[in-house]
C-alpha cells in the first residue's frame, strides 16, 4: 500500500478533528497551516490540555462570517498573533511573525464615504435603506436642478405677439379632376380690436365663465394645473389651462399644438412671463382677439359679425354671454348644428347646450356683481342668430361640399378640427364639378316649371329637396344637393333632414327575404331561427287591404298596449286575386303594396331586415322602429347619401362601399390621407341581382316609369310617406346609383322646433309622392350625368330561393269577416287616407311630429300612401318602441 495512503495511528486527544483544531495556527480558517510551517508533524496531532475555542465546524463558520465584517485589519491581527495565518479561510505560512496573507489587506469599510450607499454597518435590508440625510440631500438636489433649469427656460421664452398669432393658412378643395374648387378654412376671418372697443359686459362674462380672479391672480392656476398634470399622468384626457392668460398663451402659440407634456411645461412657463409682465388689459384683448368661436370665425369683431351681423362694440349682455359660452367648444355651442363634425353636435343638442351655458353664465353674472338682477330678468331665450354662411364663396352648393369633406376628414383621418382650422392642407374631393352643376339644374328646373310661391303660398311654400349620387364600383360621391344655397339654407339636405324613406326601404326586406329566409311556423322559435326557407320574390303573399298582422308563427301581431295592427295600402286598395288577394312579391313591389311586405316582413324577422340594411349601407342610428311592423315600409330615415349608397350595393351584385368624400389629402407637399375602399360582399350576387330584376320591373312598368332612361336599363324604388310629409326616388344604373328626396319644411332654422309639412296641393298636384318630382330630377340629372357613357346592362338575375305560400292560407292571407270589420272601432292612430282633408291633433304622431298618439281603444291602422302609386309607410311606433327618436334632423349627419 501507498504510503500517502496508510493511515496514520489516532492520536489520544480527539483524533483529526482535534488535530485540525490545533493550537498553533488555529484562526478562523477551516484548514490549518501546511505541516511545513511548523516543521513537527506531531503538532497537528497535538493532544494538548487548552481548550477547542469553538465547539463545531458550524460555529467556525459563523465565527469565520461574524469576523469577515469587521475586514482585514482585525483579521490581520488575529493572524499574527496565532502563527501568522491571517483573517481568510486559508491562512499564510506559519511562524508567529507570518505576514498575515489574504483578506488582511482589504480596504477599511468604516472609512468616510461622500454618499454611505449601500449603507456601511448595517445587515441584510437595512442596508438599501436610505438615510434622511440621503433621501433629503438628493431632494434638495433634484429642486434646485429642476429650478435651475426653469430659470433657464424662464429666461429664453418670450410673450407672445397677438399679431404673429394671426398666420394660419386657407385649405385648398379641388374637384374630382384636381381643379381648385375653393379655398377657405385658415384664420382668414380676423380683425383685431383694441381694448376699449371690448364691451365690458364681455369682458364680465368671460371672467365669470372661466377665471372668476383674472384681475388678482399671477397668470396661472396651481390647482388647475395640479388636476391637469394628474389627468394627463394617468393617461386621462389632456387638459388646457384653466386662467385667461393661459388661454391666451395657448391661442397664440400656433406653431405648436400638440398635446406633449414638453408643450404645456412650456405653456405654463410663457403664463407665468406674461402674467408677470403684461399689463391685464393687454392680456384680455389679446384672449379675445385670438379665440375661435365657431363659424371660421377668430377674434370678437369676427364672432359679433358672424352671430350678430354688428360690430362687437354694439353687443348686448346676452349676445356677450352667448359669445362667452361659444368658446366653450363652437362645434357643440353653435345652435346651428355641427352634424359634419360630430353627429352628436345637432341643432336640437346644440341649442340646449348654448340656451343652458348662455344662462348660467348670466346669473354667475349676477352673482358677481357685474350684471343687475333686472336686466337679467330681461334676458330668457338666446339673442336671434343670423345665417352661419355669409361668404359669397361658399355660396350655391359649395359650402354643402366643402362642410361634407371637412366632416370626412375630421371623422375619418388624424387630422383634427383644431388642425384642419390653422390650414395649410390641399384637400382632393370625390365632387365631379359637371354633375353636381346637373344635379342643381335638375332641381332648379323642377321648382321653376311647378312650383309658385307667390300662387300657392301654403303649399308650395318651404319646399325642400336633397340630393346623392354615388359610384357604385367604390363608394365615390360624385354629386349632392344640399339646398337652394349655402349662404342661404345651412342644413345640408343631402346629409341630414330627418325625412322618412317610405317605400324605399322595402328592397331590403326583400333581400332579407332571400338572403335569410322565412321561419317555419310549423317548428319551435329556437329551431325556426335556424331553419329556414330561403324566399324566391315569385313568392305570394296578400295584397288586401286593412290586412291582419301576424307573427311568423300565425298569432295575431299586437303592440305592447295589446291593441291589434291592420295594414293598410295605397287609398285603402287592395292588390292580388280576391278573396285572398293573393299576388306575388314582384307584382308587391310594382304596385307598391304595404301589407305584403309587413307580413313578409314579420315572417322573415324584423331583426334580419334590420340586418339587411346595414349590410346594405345604412346606418344602425337612422333605422327607426326596428321591431315595428311598419318598420319594413320605411319609417326610418337615412340620409340621400346612404339611400344611394345602399341602393349601390344592389348595382354592384351585392358588393358594399362605404360612401366617401375624400380621396387624399395633402399637406407641406406630402400626402397625410389617401382613401382605400374596403369593399365587402353585403349580399350574394343571386340574391343582389334578383333585387335589381324586380326593381327594374318598378321602373318598367311600375311606379316609377317617370324614371325610365332613353337606351339605358334602370332600377329604382319609389316612397311616399305619412301625411304626404316627404317623398323620395331611389335608382340606379350600373355606373350610378342616385337618390332624391322632397319635403316641406319651415326655413326659418332658428326656431326650436321646424315639424314636417303635408305636401296635399304642392305644385298643383293632390298629392306628392315619388313618382312626380323625385323621380323627374332623377331623370332629368340622370340623363345629363350619363351622357356620353356607354350603356350597360345589369347582371342576369338567376333563380333563387322557394315559391312560398304558392297554395294560400289563411295564416298568411287572413281575410276579416264584413262583421269584424264592422264592429273593430276606429283608431286614433292617423290612416292618412285621401279622404282626410285636414290632419288631426292625432296626426302629429310619427315619424314627423311628436313621440306618441292618444290611445282610445280599437284596433290600430296602418298609415297608408295617399300619393296614390308608391305605397307609404304607417304611424310610427310609441314612444316605448322607439326611444331617443329625434325626428327632424335627427339623423346624425355625415351620411346619416
Amino acid at each position: 500500500m501507498s504510503e500517502h495512503r496508510r493511515k496514520p495511528p489516532q492520536p489520544q486527544g480527539g483524533g483529526r478533528a482535534a488535530a485540525r483544531r490545533g493550537q498553533t495556527g488555529s484562526s478562523s480558517g477551516r484548514r490549518a497551516a501546511p505541516r511545513s510551517a511548523t516543521g513537527s508533524p506531531s503538532d497537528s496531532y497535538d493532544s494538548g490540555g487548552e481548550d477547542r475555542p469553538f465547539g463545531s465546524r458550524a460555529e467556525a463558520r459563523r465565527a469565520a462570517q461574524r469576523s469577515s465584517t469587521g475586514g482585514g485589519r482585525r483579521r490581520a491581527a488575529d493572524g499574527a498573533g496565532h502563527g501568522g495565518h491571517g483573517g481568510g479561510r486559508r491562512g499564510g505560512p506559519g511562524g508567529p511573525n507570518g505576514p498575515g496573507r489574504g483578506r488582511g489587506r482589504e480596504p477599511d469599510p468604516y472609512k468616510k464615504r461622500i454618499i454611505d450607499y449601500p449603507r456601511a454597518g448595517k445587515y441584510g435590508w437595512a442596508r438599501w435603506v436610505p438615510s434622511w440625510k440621503l433621501v433629503t440631500g438628493t431632494f434638495i438636489g433634484f429642486c434646485g436642478s429642476l429650478m435651475a433649469v426653469a430659470g433657464i427656460a424662464y429666461a429664453m421664452v418670450g410673450v407672445p405677439d397677438v399679431a404673429a398669432a394671426a398666420k394660419a393658412q386657407n385649405n385648398v378643395y379641388y374637384w374630382a379632376n384636381n381643379k381648385p374648387m375653393v379655398s377657405t378654412g385658415g384664420e382668414t376671418n380676423r380683425q383685431n380690436i383694441k381694448y376699449e372697443q371690448i364691451p365690458k359686459a364681455m369682458r364680465y362674462a368671460v371672467m365669470s365663465a372661466e377665471n372668476k380672479k383674472f384681475e388678482t391672480d399671477k397668470g396661472i392656476d396651481p390647482v388647475g394645473i395640479g388636476r391637469a398634470l394628474f389627468n394627463m399622468a394617468k393617461g386621462g384626457e389632456t387638459q388646457g389651462g384653466s386662467t385667461i392668460t393661459q388661454q391666451y398663451v395657448k391661442n397664440a402659440m400656433l406653431n405648436d399644438q400638440s398635446q406633449t407634456m414638453s408643450r404645456k411645461f412650456k405653456e405654463l412657463l410663457v403664463s407665468i412671463k406674461v402674467g408677470r409682465t403684461e399689463p391685464k388689459e393687454e392680456v384680455m384683448a389679446g384672449y379675445l382677439n385670438t379665440a375661435y368661436y365657431g363659424r371660421t370665425s377668430y377674434g370678437l369683431q369676427a364672432a359679433a359679425r358672424s352671430y350678430f351681423g354688428k360690430d362687437a362694440t354694439d353687443l348686448k349682455a346676452n349676445e356677450c354671454a352667448f359669445l362667452a359660452a361659444v368658446l366653450k367648444g363652437a362645434t357643440y355651442y353653435d345652435p346651428a348644428g355641427q352634424t359634419a363634425i360630430d353627429p352628436g353636435a345637432t341643432r336640437e343638442a346644440n341649442t340646449k347646450r348654448a340656451t343652458d351655458r348662455t344662462n348660467w353664465i348670466l346669473d354667475e353674472m349676477v352673482k358677481d356683481g357685474h350684471l343687475s338682477a333686472s336686466e337679467r330678468a330681461g334676458y330668457k331665450d338666446l339673442p336671434k342668430l343670423q345665417n352661419p354662411r355669409s361668404s359669397s364663396e361658399l355660396g350655391g352648393q359649395i359650402g354643402y361640399l366643402v362642410d361634407l369633406a371637412k366632416g370626412y376628414v375630421i371623422n375619418n383621418t388624424d387630422i383634427t378640427e383644431e388642425q384642419l382650422r390653422q390650414g395649410g392642407y390641399e384637400i382632393h374631393t370625390t365632387f365631379d364639378k359637371t354633375k353636381v352643376n346637373e344635379l342643381e339644374k335638375a332641381v332648379k328646373k323642377v321648382r321653376k316649371e311647378n312650383l309658385d310661391e307667390k300662387r300657392r303660398p301654403k303649399t308650395d311654400k318651404h319646399v325642400q329637396f336633397g340630393g346623392a349620387s354615388v359610384d357604385p364600383k367604390n363608394g365615390a360621391i360624385v354629386a349632392i344637393y344640399g339646398g337652394e344655397s349655402a349662404t342661404k339654407h345651412f342644413t345640408n339636405n343631402a346629409d341630414e333632414t330627418g325625412a322618412a324613406v317610405g317605400s324605399t326601404f322595402k328592397p331590403f326586406v326583400l333581400a332579407a327575404a332571400m338572403q335569410d329566409g322565412k321561419r317555419d311556423p310549423d317548428l319551435g322559435e329556437s329551431q325556426a331561427q335556424d331553419e329556414r326557407t330561403k324566399v324566391s320574390p315569385d313568392s305570394f303573399y296578400s295584397g288586401k287591404n286593412k290586412l291582419k298582422i301576424k307573427t311568423y308563427d300565425g298569432s295575431i301581431w299586437k303592440n305592447d298596449k295589446g291593441k291589434e295592427w291592420l295594414q293598410t295600402n295605397d287609398d285603402d286598395e287592395s292588390y292580388g286575386t280576391p278573396p285572398n288577394y293573393r299576388i306575388d312579391l314582384r307584382e308587391a313591389m310594382r304596385v307598391s303594396a304595404n301589407s305584403a311586405f309587413v307580413q313578409l316582413g314579420m315572417d322573415v324577422g324584423l331583426d334580419k331586415v334590420k340586418q339587411a340594411a346595414e349590410n346594405a349601407g345604412l346606418r344602425e342610428s337612422s333605422l327607426t322602429g326596428t321591431t315595428f311592423p311598419s318598420f319594413s315600409i320605411g319609417i326610418s330615415d337615412p340620409s340621400a347619401i346612404r339611400m344611394a349608397g345602399s341602393y349601390a350595393t344592389f348595382a354592384t351584385s351585392g358588393k358594399q362601399n362605404d360612401p366617401f368624400s375624400v380621396k387624399e389629402v395633402e399637406y407641406e407637399g406630402g400626402t397625410v390621407y389617401r382613401h382605400k375602399s374596403q369593399t365587402e360582399q353585403a349580399f350574394t350576387a343571386p340574391v343582389a341581382d334578383n333585387v335589381t330584376d324586380v326593381l327594374k320591373t318598378v321602373v318598367e312598368d311600375g311606379t316609377g316609369t317617370s324614371a325610365q332612361l332613353d337606351g339605358r336599363e334602370v332600377a329604382g324604388k319609389t316612397g311616399t310617406t305619412d301625411g304626404n310629409k316627404s317623398a323620395w326616388f331611389v335608382g340606379y344604373t350600373p355606373q350610378l346609383s342616385t337618390a332624391v328626396s322632397m319635403y316641406r319644411m319651415d326655413d326659418d332654422e332658428t326656431k326650436k322646433s321646424r315639424p314636417f309639412l303635408e305636401m296635399y296641393g304642392t305644385g298643383g298636384q293632390e298629392t306628392i309622392h315619388g313618382a312626380s318630382f323625385p323621380a323627374e330630377v332623377w331623370h332629368d340629372y340622370m340623363e345629363q350625368a350619363l351622357k356620353g357613357e356607354p350603356a350597360k346592362n345589369f347582371p342576369e338575375a338567376e333563380p333563387i330561393g322557394e315559391v312560398v305560400n304558392d297554395i294560400p292560407t289563411p295564416s298568411v292571407t287572413p281575410t276579416p269577416t264584413e262583421s269584424e270589420e264592422e264592429q273593430t272601432e276606429p283608431s286614433t292612430e292617423p290612416s292618412e287616407t285621401e279622404t282626410t282633408p285636414s290632419p288631426s291633433a292625432s296626426e302629429t304622431c310619427g315619424p314627423f311630429g311628436t313621440f306618441e298618439c292618444e290611445d282610445t281603444g280599437g284596433t290600430e291602422t296602418g298609415g297608408t300612401d295617399t300619393g296614390g302609386t308608391d305605397g307609404g309607410v304607417t304611424s310610427s311606433p310609441t314612444e316605448s318602441e322607439d326611444p331617443g327618436n329625434t325626428r327632424g334632423n335627427g339623423n346624425g349627419g355625415i351620411f346619416g
